[in-house]
């Protein structure tokens, strides 16, 4: 009796250890996951996938799908659209349908560039082919929305855009749409007729553009469309009827951040251009847009636009570059003014006429010989070493001119100038000229000319800027010069503005200045007020012809309405 007990009680035993087994096995089995099981072949295959995406490797994810070139066109097109420093998928899930399908979703992560990040989650299907397991092919499942031919790109944003404003009140510049007058040579039957009849029609805005200017830009554009010229609407509305009947042009509507007053032109123009520019890039955003097959835009997917950068202070006085503008115009040979506020360095107006446009921004960074400037200079050392003028040396000259500006080498931001250049290099001034030190080896700029006018009328170096808030700089630190050669400086100037052969200046008793002449070409470089200023006119035809310009632009000053 107890035999059998002892057996029967161990035939429990070993049936209770088979059914404990039994449920460990079943237990692994079903937390296999997270035990560490093997990977399926069809799970394996989505693992892969997202590693070629991961190394952009548009090939082997391709052909890991069920449609490869369907895949490698939209893959590609993916990566090139949006230029990702760094993609990461991610496999989140995978759930195996039965022996022939399967489910699986992603996380995906885009670092596009600097503050530029993008996640979002995708799903898709395996299925067994033929050739083996396979992922089912849909653009959805690398990025949601791209399905119906769409294409994806990145793309910039802006904010609304500031305005340039002018020293003295009014708006300066602002954005506005121009009309952009294409000319496509494979359109045009007959290049010569069409440049002919092009610039022919715009001869009364843009009288500098012809036939051979527009048939050399189609030869260096080497059979790619030209732009012959911008419109303004105003003018499109009268010319643009003409325009569109010639073969090979087309319009574009293009936004040009132009000048309100449409009178005001001057090479400062581009430097603001430049500034506003890098207010526009310094705030711009970014969006992952999708596009359709014909171009529309069709989903925004991701992006950020923050708020508008700030308007722009201009440092122009619109009425004295309007008054400038017209003292240059008065004159058929080259001719430029620039004026800048002594007590700020804000330069208040550039203006150059047709003939000086013509061989460049020459009011900003034209070289001429100094010539007689050079006075001005020994005047200068004479007074703080003792010596007559007449005796000063070639060295000494230099040495007082770049005390007084010229040669400086000025950070201007959004401005393109230079000073002059010397016989004689340093930190912060201009690259040296390679000729022996002598008054021919000194070139000067109207620019540079006006920086001199104004560190005399200031009594230190004057640092120029042509937009409040965006400083100039220089590494130059030259010397100061004393309190007394900058008053000896003064007066040679006033007693030069009262001389013989000044009668031009005589309407404006106030202005102080040095004629100087260079062969031909004659200048005019001194202050009224607050207001330093240099003339530059070249071989003018009357021997006064600067002093002349410099009363014209005082008396077109106060016939200019205030702002």
């Amino acid at each position: 009796m107890g035999v059998m007990d002892f057996r029967g009680s161990r035939r429990v035993w070993i049936t209770a250890a088979a059914a404990v087994s039994a449920v460990v096995a079943l237990t692994l089995s079903a937390t296999g996951c997270s035990l560490g099981h093997s990977e399926s072949d069809a799970e394996a295959l989505v693992r892969h996938f997202t590693e070629a995406l991961d190394h952009q490797d548009v090939t082997n994810a391709a052909a890991l799908t069920s449609y490869p070139n369907a895949a490698t066109a939209t893959i590609q097109q993916m990566f090139d659209g949006l230029k990702a420093d760094a993609v990461d998928y991610k496999l989140t899930q995978f759930i195996g349908l039965d022996d022939a399908s399967g489910f699986f979703t992603m996380d995906v992560a885009w670092h596009i560039g600097e503050n530029k990040d993008w996640i979002y989650s995708v799903q898709g299907s395996v299925r067994r082919l033929a050739v083996g397991w396979r992922i089912s092919w849909d653009p959805s499942v690398v990025m949601p929305e791209l399905g119906h031919q769409r294409t994806v790109k990145l793309i910039r944003t802006d904010a609304a855009p500031p305005l340039v404003d002018a020293l003295n009140g009014p708006v300066l510049m602002a954005e506005q749409p121009v009309n952009a007058i294409l000319l496509d040579p494979a359109k045009m039957p007959d290049p010569g007729a069409t440049t002919a009849a092009v610039a022919a029609t715009i001869e009364p805005v843009a009288p500098l553009v012809t036939s051979q200017t527009l048939l050399q830009d189609l030869v260096v554009a080497q059979g790619k469309p030209i732009t012959a010229v911008t419109l303004r609407d105003p003018d499109f509305e009268i010319l643009g009827p003409a325009l569109t009947g010639i073969p090979g042009v087309s319009v574009e509507k293009q936004p040009r951040l132009l000048s309100v007053d449409r009178r005001i032109g001057s090479p400062v123009l581009d430097g603001l251009r430049n500034l506003w520019q890098a207010n526009r890039d310094t705030t711009a955003g970014w969006a992952v847009q999708t596009f359709e097959a014909d171009g529309k835009p069709a989903v925004r997917m991701a992006g950020y636009q923050g708020p508008p950068g700030p308007d722009i202070a201009a440092t122009m006085d619109t009425r004295l570059q309007l008054a400038a503008t017209d003292a240059v115009a008065s004159i058929a040979t080259p001719a430029a003014i620039v004026a800048i506020q002594p007590s700020t360095g804000s330069v208040l107006a550039v203006a150059q006429n047709g003939s000086a446009t013509d061989l460049g921004p020459i009011a900003l960074t034209g070289l001429f010989p100094a010539g007689s400037n050079l006075d001005l200079f020994k005047t200068a050392a004479g007074a703080e070493t003792g010596t007559p003028p007449s005796d000063v040396t070639a060295d000494d000259t230099v040495q007082y001119a770049s005390r007084l500006g010229l040669g400086v080498d000025f950070k201007i931001p959004g401005l393109n100038e230079t000073t002059g250049r010397l016989p004689e290099s340093g930190m912060g001034l201009e690259p040296a000229r390679s000729e022996p030190t002598n008054s021919d080896a000194v070139l000067v700029s109207p620019f540079g000319m006006a920086v001199a006018a104004a560190t005399v009328t200031h009594g230190n170096l004057v640092i120029p800027q042509i937009a409040l808030g965006h400083p100039g700089s220089t590494l130059a630190h030259p010397e100061p010069l004393r309190p007394d050669v900058i008053e000896r400086l003064r007066a040679r100037m006033r007693e030069a503005a009262n001389g013989p052969g000044t009668e031009a200046l005589h309407a404006f008793p106030d202005v102080v200045g040095m004629p100087a002449t260079t062969g031909p070409d004659q200048w005019f470089v001194g202050n009224r007020g607050d207001v330093a200023f240099a003339v530059f006119a070249q071989n003018p035809e009357t021997t006064d012809t600067a002093m002349k310009l410099t009363s014209r632009m005082f008396a077109a000053l106060v016939s200019q309405p205030a702002a």
